[in-house]
């Protein structure tokens, strides 16, 4: 039976409680232990998350667990009675590959994923003994019937179109969202967590998830152990929010994926859409910080890397010295160089979003416009079987060969066949062979994640002395090489010298395959010379390497931190935040409150007392009634402290005579209703506000939504109805165009939730916190009780500053002192409330205190 714990996501996920059968687990792995004669102990209860706050314990070396859709294990029926099962390494699985850039001697590797054969579950756990003893691999037993809903169905219907940006506008056009195929996705991703859990160190293995198949496995691994060092990586394109914000659990995907510590992708492209995703969807921003791309989510810092993956160069280097490799590339100059052919070369599977008719069309067109090529350029299309099944396939096979066969009839000749469709899987020494004979390689799908194959054509073009010898080339000579890439591939920012084409534009393709024809000699030399030092240093041991080094970096302060668990389902996250960060707990502050005699309370406004998103900004009756509560009691001294202008909050306070008021960030102070407006710095002339308007009404202009809000003594450029996106990328260049031009102006220049700010130097709530606290040291009264709530930037001002008095003269020794922070994320402040309505029920519980006591 599933633990409690994850029957609870599943739920919630899917509506229903899974068949036990889904669940169903071989017998338990044998866990390592991590010290001598100690053992982690799994069966505790699984509804509390781990999140002790004990350091590490010690191992020998590090361990990671690669966790992916398939092990990188073949596997095969003995022969003869047909029990039992023969495994080996797939040594052209990526995973395998990975491991050996990682290195043995650093880093220990256990797999986790399912096996391409479905194994009997008489036979499941011999099976699993098997695979951890001789190969650490880990198999995750699907039933077949679930696996085709979670594979064939949810992934390869549903998730790989959308992520290529194939919307089910129609039944026939990819595959409309059904329930329960997400259940099956979710119910598949729980299965491998409780593999995982039978092998892990919480507190010293690194996990490393790979690609869309297991996108909410990362809630499910920390939902149980809060401190899991988790990285995943997706390996196919990220769509645009656009095409993204369209599927029906976009945000239970975008959550589940920023539960791991370090998310990878590609290229900044697919970075980009989904950091545009989290701010849309999620409200979420992000910053780059020394080179690092992070997401601040609930006080855990998300990292975001963007590295695309590499090769194996000593395997594609082994390969290329094999003799069946130099036997292969003599046959194939044989039929195609002793006829002074010349080679074209595609290699793609046989899916949809490679493009093969489209490159066929161009061929077609390449030979219409070029005449004098007939007879002499031939197209080999290898064509490696689908992973994915169903009408979409079997529409791209039938296109592929009928358009292969009207081009053969249409120029081939005997002896000449202008296309050969190669539609087998090739070993792949036969593939390496016709890299090695192609005089330009072609790929042009309209849309891939990463794409490997033109960084295998580059290492086999330099090939090696061997195989020069039987080509005929001088060892000497300068190696060429030509690549046609689509611009909608992965790999395509990283390959400069290749010519770049959208593969939608026929022409377009078919120039490029003639350009790369008649390109001079020395040109393609100096192409394949820039594209080999960088596939041949960049490769698949360095991407590993530098993703967990990545990782390791963002994990480091795991131990240092305190983190729990909130959320239902797969809404669940972890907050981590400082040890010494907590809730303000009402009982707390109202004993203190009672215990004391002299109390100063500073409260910002918006986002504190006020909600952000309420329309109406204009205080409650509530409101007013828990101040003048609050103002009567002699012992206290209310600060009202907020960026908004004297007039809009002499207005809105008018109601109580007591409230002290400190406005434009505690420029403009006032002590009580009945006396005069101070400054808390001499008064500045706003001459600059002539320099600085026009430049924020020229952005207001171009973006909608934007507003600017003049104030005595400052300006404010808000962004909040703008495109968040837009807004952002706005602020940002505003923020660069007014210190610029305000360089020799004595104003500053900052940013905050959704504005841009110009105000006087020197100008902070901090002041107003110093002020009020000497102003009531002047008059005999140390307060014995400080209470200031705030929730953004400009609050941490006064944060820092009576955090900072407690060791001075200006309150009482032993003072009750709590500064607290709206939402728990980073902050100066040691305590945090939750929202609005927590900070106003505390308010209320405070003012309640001083209603009953007799106010002399």
């Amino acid at each position: 039976m599933m633990s409690s714990s994850y029957s609870n996501l599943l739920e919630l996920a899917s509506g229903e409680v899974p068949s036990p059968s889904f669940s169903r687990m071989g017998r338990r792995i044998p866990r390592v232990m991590t010290v001598p004669g100690i053992m982690s102990d799994l069966d505790d209860d699984p509804s509390e998350s781990v999140c002790s706050d004990r350091s590490s314990s010690s191992v020998q070396r590090d361990r990671i667990i690669i966790v992916a859709n398939q092990l990188p294990i073949k596997v095969s029926r003995k022969p003869g009675n047909g029990k039992g099962w023969n495994f080996s390494l797939d040594d052209n699985s990526l995973l395998l590959q990975l491991k050996d850039g990682l290195g043995d001697d650093d880093m220990e590797v256990i797999y986790v994923g399912c096996l391409k054969e479905d194994i009997h579950p008489n036979e499941q756990d011999e099976v699993s003994q098997t695979l951890l003893e001789n190969f650490k691999c880990v198999p995750t037993f699907i039933p077949p019937d679930m696996f085709s809903r979670y594979y064939h169905e949810f992934c390869k219907q549903q998730l790989w179109p959308l992520f290529h940006y194939m919307l089910p506008l129609s039944p026939d056009l990819g595959g409309r969202f059904n329930r329960l195929l997400w259940q099956a996705y979710v119910s598949v991703n729980k299965i491998f967590a409780d593999r995982i859990m039978e092998v892990i160190n919480p507190e010293d293995d690194y996990v490393w998830v790979h690609d869309y198949h297991l996108m909410v496995l990362p809630t499910f691994l920390r939902k149980r152990f809060n401190r899991v060092k988790l990285g995943f990586f997706l390996h196919s394109p990220f769509p645009s929010s656009e095409i993204y914000k369209t599927l029906p659990v976009r945000e239970e995907l975008l959550r589940a994926m920023l539960n791991a510590d370090l998310i990878g992708f590609h290229t900044f492209d697919y970075a980009r859409h989904f950091l545009s995703c989290c701010s849309r969807m999620l409200g979420l921003s992000y910053e780059s910080k020394r080179g690092y791309i992070g997401l601040e989510y609930y006080g855990r810092t998300v990292s975001i890397k963007i590295l695309p993956v590499g090769i194996h160069m000593g395997q594609l280097q082994s390969v290329l010295s094999l003799s069946e490799t130099e036997a292969k590339v003599s046959d194939l100059r044989k039929q195609f160089g002793e006829k002074d052919r010349i080679l074209l070369l595609g290699v793609d599977d046989m899916d949809i979003f490679k493009g093969i008719s489209l490159k066929l069309l161009a061929m077609e067109q390449l030979l219409t416009q070029h005449p004098e090529l007939q007879g002499k350029v031939v197209l080999v299309q290898i064509a490696n079987p689908a992973r994915g099944i169903g009408k979409d396939v079997r529409e791209v096979k039938q296109e592929t060969y009928s358009t292969v066969e009207r081009i053969n009839g249409k120029f081939g000749k005997p002896g000449y066949e202008p296309v050969v469709l190669i539609d087998e899987n090739l070993k792949f020494y036969e593939r390496i062979a016709y890299y090695v004979v192609a005089e330009c390689c072609l790929v042009t799908a309209v849309r891939d994640g990463m794409n490997l194959i033109p960084y295998e054509y580059i290492i086999s073009r330099q090939g090696n002395e061997k195989l020069d010898k039987v080509l005929g080339l001088d060892p000497n000579t300068p190696k060429k090489s030509m690549l046609v890439v689509s611009e909608f591939i992965g790999c395509s920012p990283s390959l400069s010298g290749a010519i770049r084409v959208n593969p939608w534009n026929i022409d377009a393709v078919a120039d490029a395959m003639d350009g790369a024809l008649v390109m001079e000699e020395p040109e393609k030399q100096l192409r394949h010379e820039k594209h080999y030092r960088y596939v041949s240093t960049h490769d698949v041991g360095y991407w590993a390497r530098s993703f967990l080094q990545d990782l390791e970096r963002t994990c480091k302060d795991h131990v240092q931190r305190r983190s729990w668990g909130i959320g239902f389902g797969l809404s669940f996250r972890v907050v981590a935040l400082d040890p010494n960060f907590r809730k303000l707990s009402m009982e707390h502050i109202v004993s203190a409150y009672k215990r004391t005699k002299i109390r100063a309370i500073l409260l910002d406004y918006d986002g504190t007392l006020m909600p952000q998103a309420s329309i109406d900004k204009s205080p409650s009756s509530k409101t007013i009634k828990i101040l003048n509560s609050l103002c009567r009691d002699k012992n206290n001294m209310v600060f009202i402290v907020s960026a908004r202008s004297r007039d809009k909050l002499a207005e809105w306070f008018t109601p109580c005579d007591n409230l002290g008021i400190a406005a434009e960030h505690g420029y403009f102070i006032r002590l009580k209703r009945d006396e005069e407006w101070e400054t808390c710095v001499p008064v500045v002339e706003c001459s600059w506000k002539q320099i600085a308007e026009p430049v924020m009404a020229l952005y207001t202009e171009t973006t909608d939504g934007s507003t600017i809000e003049d104030r005595e003594t400052s300006l404010v450029w808000c962004y909040e109805d703008a495109d968040p996106d837009f807004g952002s990328c706005q602020a940002k260049e505003l923020l660069d165009h007014l210190e610029s031009v305000l360089a020799n102006e004595p104003v500053t220049v900052k940013s905050g939730q959704n504005i841009v700010e110009v105000k006087p130097q020197g100008v902070s709530k901090g002041l107003v916190a110093k002020r009020l606290l000497s102003t009531m040291q002047d008059k005999g009264m140390l307060a014995d009780f400080v209470l200031c709530i705030g929730d953004d930037r400009s609050d941490e001002d006064m944060f820092e500053v009576i955090t900072s008095s407690i060791d001075g003269p200006s309150i009482a020794r032993n003072a009750e002192v709590f500064a607290c922070t709206v939402c728990r994320k980073p902050s100066k402040a040691k305590y945090y409330l939750d929202d609005s309505v927590e900070i106003v029920r505390l308010m209320q519980g405070l003012a309640s205190v001083s209603d009953q006591t007799p106010h002399i």
